[in-house]
């Protein structure tokens, strides 16, 4: 796994090893940029459910103000730890070491640009975390939230959470749901 583009293009990432994490492929990593470019200058970014650290670090690389990082798992941790050293991002990154909603909560910025998050495919995790994000101050309609899970995921419940679905890019075996805040909600 790599950059793909901006300051740090074509550095080596490191991934934790074991089978809780999968990072996004370069080609599904590349596409998905290709769709946020136009939010990357200047944004805050949030990666939920982090892994590597990848998807974050490809949105500094590519010119992201500061880039938050939520993530459980201790191994995938210093993971991401690494790899901040390594493309010399960490001035601008912020690791919580902690449940998604938990870490959610500790984000005190006046407005988030983009919220990616890549939970457990089948864990049902992406709704627990959009009921939390739709509680926070940060979160507003111009806010982009991108899930990254399985293909069969039901997302038929975002409008009786104040959401609506903007945009859903399919791949073989997974897809990216692109999500606002419905307005005046």
């Amino acid at each position: 796994m790599r950059v793909i583009a901006g300051t740090a293009r074509s550095l080596p990432l490191r991934t934790p090893q074991g089978p809780d994490t999968r990072p996004t492929t370069d080609r599904i990593k590349e596409t998905l940029f290709n769709i946020l470019q136009p939010h990357m200058a200047g944004c805050i970014f949030v990666d939920v459910f982090s892994g590597s650290g990848g998807i974050g670090i490809e949105a500094l690389s590519r010119g992201a103000r500061r880039a938050y990082f939520i993530e459980n798992a201790p191994a995938a941790c210093a993971c991401i730890q690494e790899n901040l050293v390594f493309t010399k991002f960490t001035d601008r990154a912020i690791v919580f070491k902690q449940d998604a909603c938990a870490g959610l909560a500790g984000i005190h910025e006046k407005h988030a640009d983009v919220i990616f998050m890549d939970p457990p495919y089948a864990s049902g995790e992406e709704r627990r975390v959009l009921e939390t994000l739709r509680r926070q101050p940060y979160v507003s309609e111009e806010t982009l939230i991108v899930v990254e899970a399985a293909l069969k995921t039901d997302f038929s419940y975002l409008p009786s959470l104040g959401y609506e679905l903007v945009r859903e890019k399919c791949y073989k075996t997974n897809k990216h749901v692109f999500i606002r805040k419905e307005t005046g909600k």
